[in-house]
């Protein structure tokens, strides 16, 4: 639930209703500000997507390697590119890097026990 929760309030709120106009600088930065508006948007509605396969347990693994490449993918754009319009700046990876390790344990761990693949 914590990580669908992640995926909803970053994509809903902060990118849909730009609930934080950051999100939509990173990506006019990154993508150009022309079109920011609305891939932001777009973003935002891929994510609450993303959140809604992490509750639906359906291919779980795909999901949660899938999680695992778009946010270190993500973060290594923003790191690079965009360091000052993030939270945390470079140190954002650090965030990063521990939200993909509870999405690696939460599916991985040693306690798991369900194959569904």
């Amino acid at each position: 639930m914590a990580i669908a929760a992640v995926w909803i309030i970053n994509g809903l709120y902060c990118k849909v209703y730009n609930g934080v106009p950051r999100h939509q600088q990173i990506v006019a930065r990154i993508l150009g500000a022309d079109y920011a508006g609305i891939l932001t948007r777009t973003i935002g509605w891929l994510e609450v997507l993303m959140a809604v396969w992490v509750l639906s347990n359906i291919k779980s693994r795909w999901c949660a390697v899938s999680q695992i490449f778009l946010v270190f993918a993500m973060n290594v754009i923003e790191f690079l590119v965009v360091p000052d319009l993030l939270l945390f700046g470079r140190m954002n990876i650090v965030v990063a890097t521990f939200f993909i390790f509870i999405i690696y344990w939460n599916q991985f761990g040693f306690y798991r026990t369900n194959t569904n693949c």
